[in-house]
């Protein structure tokens, strides 16, 4: 898709610098992609803390019955 944007060009050439890409446009799509797994992530963040582990639970005895 092609849009006409109003990009920062500071921000984009220190991004150029920094991300080691060849072209704006290769910088731009990962700068995007970057974002979206950043926020993805952090909805996991409110579970953190909820969940319940049974008190008899040992990992250890499960890793020996390989």
């Amino acid at each position: 898709m092609k849009a006409n944007l109003v990009i920062n060009q500071t921000l984009l050439e220190q991004a150029l610098r920094i991300g080691g890409l060849e072209t704006e446009n290769e910088t731009v799509n990962t700068a995007l992609e970057e974002f979206i797994e950043k926020r993805a992530g952090e909805e996991v963040i409110p579970l953190f803390n909820t969940v319940e582990y049974d008190d008899d639970y040992n990992y250890k005895i499960l890793r020996g019955k390989r």
